[in-house]
């Protein structure tokens, strides 16, 4: 398989969809916003990956003033981590209670005290309901596959019950019951919502050769450079065994003027380093990331961890490839000369 290989001095890598997969409870936790919206949960998903919190929060919620966005985007990222470790926590609950897994009612994990991704009026960030929160259990590291969409999922749960003839109005626009019309559509969405939310397995997962190539890296020599605040990016990394780097910059890091797709954090987390970002590598796996790299006139590696290889390829990427497996990194001398020598299967 032909390769080539060139030659940096430290590696900025992107986080989750990069280091981590964390894609299904983060999807989650914007579609929990999309409905409450009343908005399209998929749309809304596309246009806020791999984007700050702030900045999407900023978007889509525009009534949260400036001295309470720090604690809004707190309390969402606090709810991927949620939607991340729900699952095995009710796994646990009924493994303990002796419940088998065919038998096992939902309702019962929720009466047990474990939440669900439900609707609330107490929602940190949702002005008719939303209170968010998670699922988590470990799978096969070494796999890629992408996982549906929680949007596609959702679409389809409330397809299903739509279908379904049992108790649901029938929409009459001639009549006076819009109101009621409206509040039965948005009992189904909720079912809808509940149901999905307590089947799907969200925990967080270290992707492929991730390992394999933090340990070849000499430390001082990496760095984290993320959209994702404090809360969710240490959360995330420390879920699968990854220890954050002294350098990680977060998107709450009051240095930073502008998050992705601007350069800024992948040019803060080079001089942190110590380094030129011209001579660093970015690994990063949205377009938003990919452009932020490229701008910083780092040498960027794209990973199609969360996204096809043609939703990418035109960002302009240096290097696009499956994942880090198809990457090796090697050191080259010893002291302040060190350099990092990668080989890129093509």
């Amino acid at each position: 398989m032909p390769s080539t290989t060139f030659r940096a001095d430290a590696v900025l890598f992107d986080m989750d969809g990069t280091l981590t997969d964390s894609i299904a409870a983060v999807e989650a936790a914007w579609g929990a916003v999309a409905v409450d919206l009343g908005l399209d949960p998929e749309t809304v998903i596309a246009a806020t990956h791999g984007k700050r919190a702030i900045d999407n929060l900023a978007f889509y919620r525009p009534e949260i003033k400036a001295h309470a966005m720090d604690a809004a985007v707190e309390a969402f990222e606090q709810s991927i981590l949620d939607f991340a470790d729900s699952y095995q926590k009710r796994e646990m609950h009924r493994r303990s209670s002796g419940e088998s897994s065919a038998g096992f009612s939902t309702r019962a994990g929720l009466d047990s005290g474990e939440s669900t991704p439900a609707f609330s009026p107490t929602s940190a960030f949702s002005s008719r309901s939303g209170s968010l929160s998670t699922p988590s259990s470990p799978t096969d590291p070494t796999t890629s596959v992408r996982r549906p969409s929680f949007a596609t999922r959702l679409s389809d749960m409330l397809a299903s019950a739509l279908s379904e003839d049992s108790a649901l109005p029938v929409f009459d626009e001639s009549t006076d019951d819009k109101h009621a019309n409206a509040k039965a559509m948005e009992a189904d969405i909720e079912a809808a919502w509940e149901t999905e939310s307590e089947a799907v397995d969200r925990s967080i997962r270290i992707l492929p050769g991730v390992k394999d190539m933090i340990a070849c890296i000499p430390d001082g020599r990496y760095a984290v450079a993320t959209s994702g605040a404090k809360t969710y990016a240490y959360g995330a990394m420390t879920r699968v065994g990854i220890t954050p780097p002294p350098v990680t910059i977060t998107a709450d890091d009051k240095r930073l003027k502008a998050g992705k797709p601007a350069p800024d954090p992948f040019l803060l987390a080079a001089s942190c380093l110590g380094f030129d970002a011209k001579r660093c590598v970015v690994f990063e796996d949205s377009p938003s990331g990919i452009r932020a790299g490229v701008a910083s006139g780092a040498t960027v590696i794209a990973v199609c961890t969360s996204h096809e290889r043609s939703k990418i390829e035109g960002c302009g990427a240096h290097f696009v490839v499956e994942d880090m497996r198809k990457v090796q990194c090697r050191t080259e001398g010893t002291g302040e000369g060190m350099r990092l020598a990668f080989t890129v299967e093509h």
